[in-house]
């Protein structure tokens, strides 16, 4: 069995190739650069949501759910005939 420090150099090497071995850490070039990037895009969700609220959280969610290439989740509900409260998306205070 490898030891965790032989295991994180194979992680590493796979990181540098290319490879995503960090969940959330698409785009880091190495093992360290992944890790920081999921680390920072937890936190950054959670400060959101923190920010909104959990109800205006979900709210967002849904609206950006519905968007696709062609066209954004606000105009897909209007389209479509689904209610999104905008106004749950504001800061708290």
């Amino acid at each position: 069995m490898a030891s965790g420090q032989e295991s994180r150099k194979e992680l590493d090497r796979k990181a540098r190739e290319g490879e995503t071995v960090v969940p959330g850490g698409t785009g880091g070039k190495s093992l360290e650069a992944q890790e920081h990037l999921a680390e920072g895009r937890s936190r950054g969700g959670q400060t959101r949501r923190e920010q909104l609220g959990e109800e205006g959280y979900k709210e967002m969610g849904k609206k950006g759910g519905l968007s696709n290439s062609d066209e954004s989740g606000g105009d897909r509900a209007a389209r479509e005939g689904i209610d999104i409260d905008d106004s749950k998306f504001t800061t708290k205070s």
